[in-house]
């Protein structure tokens, strides 16, 4: 497949990259800065984007297949996740792509007692800006008329191993026998990259842990 991965210099883009190339993709990197995607590969190409502006998004987008979009705010900016989401809507319907996957966020998800993650009680206080702008940012996409897939975390996601198991939901918090929800940011993308190839959550969202 050829895929776009838009915030593909972030811990995740990267990994998803990375991924997509093991599995044979053609794939183009999608960044704001090119010189900061420090990969190479022949099956690489790295563009700039700036995923704000609907015309940057459909330039880079135009001929593709697949985009992912990876994109994740500065600390501070974290409703530019809102204009991020409608740039890529308009964007991709612009260049008349209309498969769009999301890395998005763990917040919204639903726990055991019905309440959203970032509704518990312990939830950081200082995450619920962006785990916010990520539930608002999953409304539009949900609204929006693209064949999308919006793929939330586990509540805790860190680099490690690639181990290619982990189990499947939808939209309530998935906890191991600790109550703990985790992932790994390699399996993440093992996850992103099966759902590229499969189309298994079309219209809707799916979460991964352990």
């Amino acid at each position: 497949m050829d895929v776009v991965v838009l915030g593909a210099s972030g811990t995740i883009g990267r990994a998803i990259v990375q991924e997509a190339l093991k599995r044979k993709h053609e794939v183009t990197a999608a960044v704001r800065h090119p010189e900061s995607l420090q990969l190479e590969h022949e099956r690489l190409q790295v563009i700039a984007v700036d995923i704000l502006n609907p015309a940057s998004v459909a330039a880079a987008v135009r001929g593709h297949g697949e985009v992912i979009s990876a994109y994740g705010p500065d600390p501070g900016a974290e409703l530019d996740l809102l204009a991020a989401a409608v740039s890529l809507v308009e964007g991709l319907e612009a260049a008349g792509v209309s498969r769009l996957l999301i890395v998005g966020g763990a917040g919204s998800l639903k726990t055991e007692s019905g309440e959203r993650l970032m509704d518990t009680p312990g939830f950081p206080e200082s995450v619920k800006p962006l785990a916010a702008a990520h539930a608002d940012a999953y409304e539009i996409y949900r609204n929006c008329e693209l064949d999308y897939t919006y793929v939330s975390p586990a509540a805790s996601i860190q680099p490690g191993r690639r181990t290619g198991q982990f189990r499947i939901g939808l939209d309530r918090l998935i906890v191991d026998e600790d109550g703990d929800s985790n992932i790994s940011v390699e399996d993440f993308a093992v996850a992103m990259v099966d759902e590229m190839e499969e189309g298994n959550f079309s219209r809707t969202r799916f979460t991964v842990a352990y």
